[in-house]
């Protein structure tokens, strides 16, 4: 691990590279950030392992299926998984997802809602969201996800993916941060804890690390369907003719 030191304010607030969109941002170089201090000079954050190297942002169709091993797919990261749905559904949906990755707050906002209503919700369908980081930007959102207080964890993600282009892409991501924590019942002082948390950034970037090494993830977001890998955005019509599928309907 490089000893790299600076402060979390300029490892969050990052520019993008000159002309390149935002959305279409790409980390070309392997971001390796041990400890940086916080915004505030009162605290550190550890953003410990590697950032993967060249990932690339979520294609805009799906791309061909392929299947992976179950039973390793299903194992759960450090700091378990973070699931909607009945555990016994028969289709089981794992999401690797970037929180700086636009497709994916795309398909959260004009997706998941349908697919959460028809499938999640009536039982036919589990769903495991994996976090798959590109950046310190979104190691941060995830890590405060990770710790949001009570049963918050995917509405912090909600709100997350809604305000994106301000924390994502905006100048000043830590006060944006703050500010978004703090609807779910962050204070000042469970928001500097968590983003010292080193345990915590462990347990994301293990998913994140794991899924580029042992099932090919290497855009956002990567779908899996009961072991069958498939990429890209996917639209209300494609993910319902994929879960329909698999449920034999």
């Amino acid at each position: 691990m490089a000893n790299l030191a600076a402060s979390v304010s300029s490892a969050l607030q990052t520019q993008r590279r000159p002309g390149a969109a935002p959305k279409e941002r790409r980390e070309d170089t392997l971001v390796k950030i041990t400890r940086r201090v916080f915004a505030n000079g009162l605290a550190a954050v550890a953003f410990g392992a590697a950032l993967f190297a060249g990932a690339t942002l979520s294609q805009t169709l799906p791309a061909a299926a392929e299947d992976v091993d179950i039973a390793k797919l299903m194992k759960a990261g450090p700091l378990g998984d973070e699931s909607m749905g009945k555990e016994d559904a028969p289709v089981t949906l794992i999401e690797y997802a970037s929180l700086t990755c636009s497709h994916c707050a795309h398909f959260h906002g004009q997706t998941f809602p349908e697919i959460k209503k028809k499938y999640i919700d009536t039982g036919k369908v589990r769903f495991i969201f994996r976090e798959f980081p590109f950046d310190p930007r979104a190691a941060a959102g995830f890590m405060l996800a990770r710790c949001a207080p009570g049963d918050a964890y995917f509405p912090m993600l909600d709100l997350l993916f809604d305000q994106q282009a301000a924390w994502a892409f905006g100048d000043d991501p830590v006060k944006v941060l703050f500010d978004l924590s703090k609807q779910v019942g962050f204070t000042q002082k469970s928001f500097n804890a968590c983003l010292t948390n080193q345990k915590v950034l462990d347990g994301v970037n293990w998913v994140r690390d794991r899924a580029a090494k042992e099932f090919g993830v290497n855009s956002t977001p990567t779908f899996f369907v009961n072991g069958t890998k498939v990429l890209g955005a996917l639209n209300v019509e494609e993910m319902e003719k994929i879960l329909d599928e698999k449920l034999g309907e």
